[in-house]
């Protein structure tokens, strides 16, 4: 008779994140989010270019990219890879598009350098497979793949560009002092199995290599949960959040970053306990700010009963 296997027992936060995710509307969860409009198009090479340029601008408040972003995607029209084909038609039709610190001309030349990656190597995701094995890991893998479409697009030599922000932030150096949240973003829609929400393009690709795409906050949430003490939104800060997330599962941890993300309070957790603010949060059992307090109230009772002096119990 075989022996019974033994599994770990599931963690508060495990359990707190897998409820998230089983009961999430993802229809309405994808169509109030950038990747929405991935999922438009059928052509796998229309949706490598538009979940590239729709995770390169996600930045600012959600309602305003969609916008954007539609705004964007209406003027390329049903197959922005024919278009991207021809640099003046792409510079034409994304002519006085704004959104922030980029520019028509700015999301033009990632377009046409993406497309001229893809023709070269059959799809971004094999380019990227290639990169990845040639750099030895993620982030040098990334670097590389991120330079291949720069210089084809010209992105960061753009004429009269100066000292402006936007060419060299829509793409940015994975080896700056950020998170890359947003490339990590356009990897996990095009790596991780498709779910409804992520689209599992890139099948050549180990989702167990993925990082978690951290901003302010999810950030703060993984603060609040007890995945990660870093103070800054730097790439460690990515790896300690995603290493967390890996004990509930190696082989795709970054599925959990939708879970962190579906949670309806997240733009407005206060991080403090608040009963109003903080209902119907899907990690309230196991956020230090409502369990501190019934740690500290126990360890006052024992102190009590053992007679222990207070300033003690607050060491």
């Amino acid at each position: 008779m075989r022996a019974r296997e033994r599994h770990a027992p599931v963690s508060p936060l495990h359990r707190a994140l897998d409820q998230v995710r089983a009961t999430c509307d993802v229809a309405a969860r994808r169509e109030s989010d950038p990747v929405g409009f991935v999922h438009h198009y059928k052509d796998p090479l229309d949706q490598e270019l538009v979940a590239l340029v729709a995770s390169s601008i996600a930045f600012g408040n959600v309602k305003t990219i969609r916008a954007k972003l539609g705004d964007a995607l209406t003027r390329l029209g049903p197959h922005p890879t024919l278009v991207a084909d021809d640099a003046l038609l792409t510079f034409a039709r994304l002519h006085g598009w704004v959104h922030r610190v980029f520019l028509g001309e700015d999301v033009a030349r990632l377009l046409i350098g993406a497309r001229r990656v893809q023709r070269a190597h059959r799809s971004l995701g094999a380019r990227f497979a290639q990169d990845l094995r040639e750099g030895g890991s993620l982030r040098e893998g990334l670097a590389r793949f991120t330079t291949a479409i720069r210089d084809a697009g010209g992105l960061t030599s753009s004429p009269g560009s100066g000292s402006r922000r936007g060419p060299a932030h829509l793409l940015p150096d994975v080896h700056g002092g950020s998170g890359s949240k947003r490339l990590l973003l356009f990897l996990r829609w095009m790596v991780r199995p498709a779910d409804g929400v992520d689209l599992g393009l890139w099948k050549d690709v180990d989702p167990s290599i993925l990082l978690c795409p951290v901003d302010t906050h999810i950030h703060k949430l993984a603060q609040n949960v007890g995945l990660t003490r870093r103070k800054d939104l730097s790439w460690d800060t990515a790896l300690e959040i995603t290493r967390g997330l890996a004990r509930f599962d190696a082989k795709d941890p970054v599925k959990y970053d939708f879970s962190l993300c579906h949670l309806g309070m997240l733009q407005r957790c206060p991080s403090k306990k608040d009963v109003v603010k903080c209902e119907g949060c899907g990690v309230m059992p196991v956020c230090r700010h409502w369990t501190l307090r019934s740690r500290v109230s126990s360890k006052a009772k024992r102190a009590r009963v053992e007679k222990i002096p207070a300033r003690a119990v607050r060491s």
